[in-house]
Order: C-alpha cells, then sequence, then structure tokens
C-alpha cells in the first residue's frame, strides 16, 4: 500500500519541481513588491506599516493554512470567510452576555470551527456532495447562525488592558518601554503553526494520504486507504484554522459585525494558489502559502501608499491572482496533468 502511495508521488515529481519554481517566482515577487513600496510609497518605510502588513495578514494567514489541506486534495472550502465571523461572534456573545471566560471563549472559538469543517468533509466525503456545493450552503448557513446568535447586533472584543482583553497578547504585545506599535507575537504563532502544518503534511502518514488524495484519489482507495476519513479530516483541519482566524481578527480589529465575513475565503485561496498549491490538487506547501498570503497582505497595506484606491486594490490582486492560476495551468499541460 505505502508502495503505491510513493508511486502516485513520485509520477508528479517533474510538477512538483515546476511548483518549486513558481514558488521561487513567488518569493521574488515578495520581495521586489515590497522594495517597490519602500521606496515609492509615502510613509511606507516605518515600523508601524510593517506591523500593519503583519496584523492584516494574520487571519488571513491561518484560513490559507488550514484551507491549504483542502485544495491539495482537490477540494474547495468557501465556508472559512464566515465560519471564521461566525466563530468570534457566537464565543463573543458567550462572553458578554454569559460571562464564559475568555480562555474558554477562545478555546471554543477554534473547536466550533472544527465542527464546522468536520460538518462539511461529512457532507463531501460521505454524502458525496460536491465540495463548491457543501461549503457554499455552510457559507450561508454560518453567515445566518453568526445573525441570530448575536441578534444582528455587533460585537465588541474587550481591549487588552480590560479584564478578558489578555488573549490580545497573541497577536500583538504592548506594554510601556515598548514600540508604540506593539510587538507582533502573532507572526511567532502564525509561523510556528505554520512549521507544524508542513511537518504534518509532508512527514507524517495522514498528510502523505492527503496528498495523495489529489494526485489520484482513486489509486489512493484502491491502495487500502481510508479516503473518506482523510477527506474529512482535511475539511477539519481548514475548520479549525477558521476558527482560529476569527480569534485573530477579534483581537486585531475588536469588533465584529454579524454577516460579514464575505470575501475572506477568497483572500486566503487566492494567497494559496498564488503561493504554488495546484487548484487541482495532489502538489501544495504551507511555506508557499505563507508566501502568498504576504504577497497580498503587502498589496493590500501597500497600495494606499502610492495612491491607489481601494476598488483599484481589488482589480490588481485579481490579475495577480489570475496570473497565477495561468502559470500553475502552463506547469500542468507541460507535464501532461491538463
Amino acid at each position: 500500500m505505502e508502495d503505491k502511495i510513493n508511486q502516485t508521488q513520485k509520477d508528479h515529481g517533474s510538477l512538483l519541481q515546476a511548483i518549486g519554481t513558481q514558488k521561487l517566482v513567488a518569493i521574488i515577487a515578495l520581495v521586489v513588491l515590497f522594495l517597490f513600496f519602500w521606496f515609492f510609497g509615502e510613509n511606507f518605510a516605518k515600523y508601524s506599516t510593517i506591523i500593519s502588513i503583519l496584523d492584516s495578514s494574520y487571519y488571513i494567514g491561518f484560513m490559507a493554512i488550514g484551507v491549504t489541506f483542502v485544495i491539495i486534495t482537490g477540494g474547495i472550502d468557501l465556508s472559512i470567510g464566515t465560519s471564521c465571523i461566525c466563530c468570534s461572534l457566537i464565543t463573543g456573545t458567550l462572553f458578554t452576555k454569559a460571562g464564559l471566560p475568555m480562555p474558554v471563549c477562545v478555546v471554543l472559538a477554534v473547536l466550533l470551527g472544527g465542527l464546522f469543517g468536520l460538518a462539511n468533509g461529512i457532507m463531501v466525503s460521505v454524502m458525496k456532495l460536491p465540495a463548491f456545493i457543501a461549503t457554499l450552503g455552510t457559507m450561508m448557513i454560518t453567515r445566518g447562525l453568526g445573525s441570530i446568535v448575536t441578534n444582528t447586533a455587533t460585537v465588541t472584543f474587550p481591549q487588552a488592558t480590560a479584564s478578558g482583553g489578555a488573549f490580545r497578547s497573541l497577536f500583538k504585545l504592548k506594554a510601556p518601554g515598548l514600540p508604540q506599535a506593539g510587538i507582533p507575537t502573532g507572526f511567532i504563532l502564525l509561523i510556528i503553526l505554520a512549521v507544524a502544518m508542513a511537518v504534518l503534511l509532508n512527514k507524517t502518514r495522514p498528510g502523505r494520504y492527503i496528498l495523495s488524495l489529489g494526485s489520484n484519489k482513486e489509486a489512493t482507495r484502491l491502495s487500502g486507504v481510508d479516503v473518506m476519513k482523510y477527506e474529512t479530516l482535511a475539511f477539519v483541519i481548514s475548520g479549525l484554522f477558521a476558527g482560529l482566524a476569527g480569534v485573530s481578527y477579534a483581537a486585531v480589529y475588536s469588533t465584529l459585525m454579524p454577516g460579514t465575513g464575505n470575501g475572506f475565503e477568497l483572500d486566503a485561496i487566492a494567497g494559496v494558489v498564488i503561493g504554488g498549491t495546484s487548484l487541482a490538487g495532489g502538489v501544495g506547501s504551507i511555506a508557499g502559502t505563507l508566501i502568498g498570503v504576504f504577497i497580498m497582505a503587502v498589496l493590500k497595506t501597500g497600495l494606499p501608499f502610492i495612491g491607489v484606491q481601494p476598488h483599484y486594490q481589488l482589480l490588481i490582486t485579481g490579475f495577480v491572482l489570475v496570473i497565477a492560476v495561468f502559470v500553475d495551468v502552463l506547469n500542468r499541460r507541460k507535464q501532461g496533468k491538463a
């Protein structure tokens, strides 16, 4: 069984090499973008700007890490954006209305995200619904659920110095004697979890099986692998990280509005694809995903510094995504995979 899995992955060796080249291009693009804004963006070259880039990358980064596992299987998860906000809305309401301790709320938010991911996994792997439809349904459910639980009222999380606000130090540490913009502890957490997930994906049996699902699902099944189990696991991981993304979003932006979160998933998926993960499945890396996320964050933060209006930011980001997907398609055509 292991030999068959290994052979399936070896068949994609040349494609992996091509994707590696795409990752290198992404790294160069990230450096060039940052230097461009550094030299031509008015007031961009500040410590506070770096913090702004990191602040805007945490929630997208966590969602992107999670959804990488789903995309590698050849699936998609459109629910992570609304799940992210829904998890924080529900747990924030439990904190403000029911007096639930904030540490419990943080853990509950992550577990609730995992529950949404489990529901997606069951619909896709057991009920055989298309991932697009299943996760689109979950997107609508979580968007509505957040509004119902909060009665359409905004939820405000406590400041760092207030009771229950200590969780913010997970993402930004502020104290007398430190820079006013704070210390980006969230970046450390993001890197630690990214390394852990990279090890899971590349060095463990579940990760290898998830990769093989995207390479050749039928061959993986015939090799004796429980396809439903590992496909569901990929969605659970995506959900858990969506819940964590909700915590980071609440820590950075404080106030959450019901009915929001739509579009977050597109930023996360764009980061994954720009980082070299193939939408056709079977190929991808967590390192590439982080690179793609930071490209998105630098674009989002840097464009206003050169006078580009918000609606043009979406236009430019869209072009970047289309180019990344086109490069993936060309790579697969060259290897006879498309």
